[in-house]
């Protein structure tokens, strides 16, 4: 019987994973490292958070990406945009240093017992654990407008679908969204010699300023902080304080997930669109059919209605979190979960723990109940210690803090009980 399983080894699966073996919990992580970075992202894309923002999370601080960097003789410096590619090696760095072994397994069960639950996998593993966290990223939770989803793949598919670009050379592709996803996928694909356009609802492109240096006088360092998701009061609250967040009421706190700190482009990526790549805007999809090889869509403005042919639509329209998609949870767990708000997601505690003792989740689904930070790498440092704090209370803090053990210690000082 294992203390925690960690399902999903994104940034708040491996910081998770990390703060659990030094705490000295008997654990089990499954998942792809970094799946969402290194299969789900076009290359090409670059790091939109500052590299210092971007750090995954161990107990002692001293695994950061400025470090990976440093070892590596590269450059993260505040305002220098940094490849994803980068970001993805510094995250397998960081799991080969200060997580202990990561299976790379689909978790497709999670079940109730007696004493806690049984997790099972694609290969025929059954894990009895006394406590789950569920680190499953954003993958699961991809938004396609309802225009869309009756269209095959090879008509409409979502941003997160193409690691490679390079297939639409020489095609017509209308992308729709007006966020970071959204223009840097326009972009790249021009560059790869497509032929793209915006279409957004939106009536402007919002994009966002340069950083300030981080190097300020005291008066502007108070009147427009840093912090981990920008500058400004506002991103200060949200990214400094979920905690206060968290002590909202429900709908004040799912409005917030869902508006704060909306769909913007970086600043180093305008050139590339402004001037070389139309947008459409104030335009809302209303419907969209196959026509001539390619995609006839209908589109509504405040002029009326106009149709628009085009080879291929990529939706960049973000992640929604529901709990419903999550279909490894065992339905008598998932009917057990009380929602965060007027939300889909669970609603967890101060130490991200749901309704369902021992099932604790991170990441996405607890943005409604920690606001916008848990949409971002930065907010994986606060969920890992609190969440691990409230795994050990769980347990009633049988474990004490100890050195993390080598890989193989890890996996001896438990007992797979199976039911």
């Amino acid at each position: 019987m294992y203390d925690l399983v960690v399902v999903g080894a994104g940034p708040y699966g491996l910081s998770i994973a990390a703060h659990a073996a030094a705490a000295g919990l008997t654990l089990r992580t499954f998942g792809r490292p970094m799946a969402s970075w290194r299969d789900h992202m076009p290359e090409g894309m670059f790091l939109k958070s500052e590299p210092w923002s971007s750090n995954l999370s161990d107990p002692a601080g001293e695994h950061t990406l400025a470090d990976y960097c440093a070892s590596r003789g590269l450059r993260a410096e505040h305002g220098r945009p940094l490849p994803i590619g980068v970001f993805t090696e510094y995250g397998l760095w960081f799991t080969e240093r200060v997580v202990p072994e990561v299976e790379e397994e689909t978790v497709t069960s999670v079940r109730p017992r007696a004493d806690g639950f049984l997790v099972e996998t694609e290969r025929g593993q059954r894990v009895a654990t006394r406590t789950v966290a569920l680190a499953v990223g954003v993958m699961p939770f991809v938004h396609r407008p309802e225009a869309l989803r009756a269209l095959p793949r090879e008509l409409a598919s979502h941003s997160s679908h193409h690691r490679d670009l390079s297939g639409f050379r020489n095609r017509d592709v209308t992308v729709i969204g007006a966020g970071q996803a959204a223009l840097e996928t326009a972009a790249l694909l021009a560059e790869c010699g497509a032929h793209p356009r915006v279409v957004a609802r939106a009536d402007r492109v919002n994009w966002n300023t340069p950083p300030q240096p981080l190097e300020r006088s005291l008066l502007r360092s108070l009147l427009d902080p840093h912090c981990g998701l920008g500058t400004g009061w506002s991103s200060w609250v949200w990214s400094e304080t979920p905690w206060a967040v968290r002590r909202l009421p429900g709908a004040l706190r799912s409005r917030i997930a869902a508006t704060a700190l909306g769909p913007a482009g970086a600043w180093w990526l305008r050139e590339r669109v402004e001037s070389k790549i139309p947008v459409l805007l104030g335009q809302r999809l209303r419907a969209a059919v196959p026509a001539g090889g390619g995609v006839r869509l209908t589109l509504d403005t405040t002029a009326g209605t106009n149709t628009l042919d085009t080879d291929h639509v990529v939706a960049a329209t973000g992640f929604v979190p529901d709990i419903g998609r999550l279909g490894l949870l065992d339905p008598s767990v998932r009917n057990r979960l009380r929602p965060a708000g007027t939300t889909r997601a669970p609603e967890v505690d101060g130490r991200f723990e749901s309704s369902v003792p021992g099932l604790f989740f991170a990441g996405l689904l607890t943005a409604p109940s920690f606001g916008p930070a848990m949409r971002f790498v930065h907010g994986a440092g606060f969920t890992a210690e609190r969440l691990v704090r409230g795994v050990r209370r769980r347990l009633g803090d049988r474990r004490s803090a100890a050195v993390p053990g080598t890989r193989r210690s890890q996996r001896s000082r438990a007992t797979a009980a199976l039911s």
